[in-house]
C-alpha cells in the first residue's frame, strides 16, 4: 500500500505543468506593457502611460526645447526631428502593446485658421503610417475636439478610420473627453482615437466611455491650487509672466464675467472657485490667463465680477482707465503646471516662453493616464 503523502509519477507531473503554467502566468503579469509615443512634447501623455504602468521604448518630437524637457524626465528615449524621417525605422518595434501620441492640432482647432491645406493637419496620416510599420496592439490618437465634432472635418475621419479598417483594426472608436472629468482643473475637450487590433479576448462589445466612468476623478479648483503655491513672487511660486493687463476698449460680454474678452490680448480671467479655460500654448504674453490674487488669498470679492458688473449695466461701456489694478496678474509657470497635472518634481528645459508653450502644448497627465488605465485593462482582459 503507498504512503498517503507518496505522489504518482502522474501527479507529478500534473503539478510540474501547473506549477509552470502558474510562473508563466506570473511573468507575463508582471511584464511591463511596451510604448511607443510620437508628437510626444514635453511628455504629458507619457507622463500618464508612465503612471498606468506602460514601459515607453522610445519617443519623438520636432521642438528641440520639448526633447530636453522630455529627455530629463523620461530617460534618453526620445528623438529630435520630423517623425517622417523616423517613420521607415519604426519597424523595430513591430508590435508593440501600444503606439500614441497627439499630432500637431493648430489646423484643426477652432482657435486657429481651420486651414484645410496646413500642411501640419497632414501629420494625423503620418501618425498612421507608423501605426502601419509598427502594427501595435493598440493605437491612441489624441487631438482637438473640432476634429472629432465638427462636419468640416468629416471626411478627414473617414479617412482616418478607413486607413485604421485596412490595417486591421476591428475595433475603432473616437471618443471626446473633457479633462475636468478626470482631475483636472482645466475645462478642455479633447478628441481620442482609439484602434484596437483583436478585442476579441475583452468581449463582443467595447464601450470606452462606459469604462472611462470608473476613472472620473474630481479636481480641485484653481484657487485651491495657486493658494497651496503661495503669492506670486514667493520661492514656491516665482512671478514668470509680466505681460500688462489692460482692459479692452470694446468688451465682447457674455453672462458670466470668466468668459467673452474684457481685456485686451487672449488672456481670459479664471474662476479660482473653479477650473481654467484651455491652456493655450500661446502663453508667455497677453494670451496668459488672469487671476486676480486678492480674491485667492484675501477672500476679497472678485474685481472680474465687479468690472463685469459694471459694463453689463452701462451696456458695455468701459471705465476709463485702461490698465486694470494690480490685483490682477497673469498665471505663472508653477500654476499652469499643476494646472496641467506635470508632478510636482518635473523639470522644464528651456527659456520661459518656451516652457510655457510646452505646458499649452501638453496633454494632461491626469487625462492620459485615464485613458491609458482603460487600454491596459484592455490589454490584459482575459
Amino acid at each position: 500500500m503507498k504512503d498517503k503523502w507518496q505522489i504518482s509519477k502522474k501527479n507529478q507531473k500534473t503539478i510540474k505543468y501547473k506549477y509552470m503554467l502558474n510562473k508563466k502566468l506570473e511573468k507575463k503579469q508582471n511584464r511591463k506593457l511596451t510604448a511607443v509615443s510620437l508628437f510626444s512634447g514635453a511628455g504629458g501623455m507619457d507622463v500618464g502611460f508612465s503612471k498606468a504602468g506602460f514601459d515607453i521604448l522610445w519617443a519623438n518630437d520636432f521642438d528641440k526645447n520639448a526633447c530636453e524637457t522630455f529627455r530629463v524626465n523620461h530617460g534618453d528615449i526620445i528623438e529630435h526631428g520630423k517623425i517622417q524621417d523616423y517613420i521607415e525605422d519604426l519597424g523595430r518595434f513591430k508590435n508593440v502593446d501600444i503606439l500614441f501620441g497627439g499630432p500637431p492640432c493648430q489646423g484643426f482647432s477652432v482657435a486657429g485658421k481651420m486651414n484645410p491645406d496646413d500642411e501640419r493637419s497632414n501629420l494625423v496620416f503620418s501618425f498612421m503610417d507608423a501605426v502601419e510599420k509598427v502594427q501595435p496592439r493598440v493605437f491612441v490618437m489624441e487631438n482637438v475636439k473640432a476634429l472629432g465634432a465638427l462636419e468640416k472635418w468629416s471626411s478627414v475621419r473617414e479617412k482616418l478610420f478607413k486607413r485604421a479598417d485596412e490595417l486591421g483594426y476591428k475595433f475603432k472608436q473616437l471618443i471626446i473627453l473633457n479633462s475636468a472629468e478626470y482631475g483636472v482643473p482645466q475645462k478642455r475637450e479633447r478628441m481620442f482615437f482609439i484602434g484596437i487590433k483583436n478585442p476579441k479576448t475583452f468581449g463582443k462589445e467595447i464601450d470606452l466611455i462606459k469604462l472611462l466612468e470608473k476613472h472620473k476623478s474630481k479636481a480641485p479648483n484653481v484657487g485651491d491650487i495657486i493658494r497651496k503655491l503661495g503669492k506670486a513672487g514667493s520661492p514656491s511660486n516665482p512671478n514668470t509672466c509680466n505681460a500688462k493687463i489692460t482692459t479692452a476698449s470694446n468688451p465682447i460680454l457674455r453672462r458670466s464675467p470668466y468668459s467673452g474678452m474684457l481685456f485686451n490680448g487672449a488672456g481670459r480671467p479664471i474662476d479660482p472657485s473653479g477650473y481654467s479655460n484651455t491652456l493655450p500654448a500661446s502663453m508667455g504674453g497677453n494670451k496668459t490667463p488672469i487671476v486676480d490674487e486678492n480674491q485667492i488669498f484675501d477672500g476679497k470679492k472678485g474685481w472680474v465680477e465687479e468690472y463685469h458688473k459694471t459694463l453689463w449695466e452701462e451696456k458695455g461701456k468701459p471705465l476709463d482707465f485702461q490698465e486694470a489694478p494690480k490685483r490682477l496678474r497673469r498665471i505663472t509657470l508653477n500654476e499652469a503646471i499643476q494646472i496641467q497635472t506635470f508632478p510636482n518634481n518635473y523639470k522644464f528645459m528651456g527659456g520661459t516662453n518656451s516652457i510655457y508653450k510646452q505646458i499649452g502644448n501638453a496633454v494632461p497627465c491626469n487625462m492620459a493616464e485615464a485613458v491609458a488605465r482603460v487600454v491596459k485593462q484592455i490589454l490584459e482582459a482575459k
